[in-house]
């Protein structure tokens, strides 16, 4: 683990063992924004050989996770949330525009839930956007990208419930 992303971990490790709520993952968006800066730091954690999805660091005792992405062409994700888990987006590179949703009608294990757009921004170099349990969203990317997601916990095999805009 290269030195700024070690520093990085402690450092986020400090802020949510100090306070989880939101606030507390609103302090490492702005940390995560100042480590984006840095471009040894992308360029050690987001190079070219960086899979789709790349466990950075896991958290042993508070199980929160830092993740690298890196997608090389457009894409389109359905409306989500993270489950039982937050996540914090931090763009590097390229550009990813990223709409809000709310409920409309429930999911259910049995049935897709209906969302309704609330707005669209777009996420820029340097950006990071909190998203708390139970926000819904959707990125889309036109072209490359690469950022550094903080997950509240591993969401590998998490299953999470579906949802359809009306």
């Amino acid at each position: 683990m290269d030195q700024v992303l070690e520093q990085f971990a402690a450092e986020c490790h400090r802020i949510l063992k100090a306070d989880p709520s939101p606030a507390g993952r609103q302090r490492v968006a702005g940390l995560l924004q100042d480590v984006l800066g840095d471009s040894s730091f992308v360029a050690a954690n987001l190079g070219d050989g960086t899979p789709e999805r790349k466990v950075l660091y896991e958290d042993k005792e508070l199980g929160f996770c830092i993740l690298a992405h890196r997608y090389e062409g457009a894409r389109e994700s359905a409306p989500h949330d993270h489950g039982p888990s937050w996540a914090i987006y931090g763009q590097a590179s390229g550009e990813t525009e990223m709409t809000e949703w709310e409920v409309v009608e429930p999911a259910s294990a049995e049935k897709a839930g209906k969302v309704r757009k609330v707005k669209t921004y777009t996420l820029r170099p340097g950006m990071a956007q909190v998203y708390n349990e139970g926000d819904l969203h959707s990125p889309r990317r036109e072209g490359p990208t690469r950022l550094i997601r903080v997950e509240g916990m591993n969401m590998d095999g998490v299953t999470r419930l579906s949802y359809e805009p009306l």
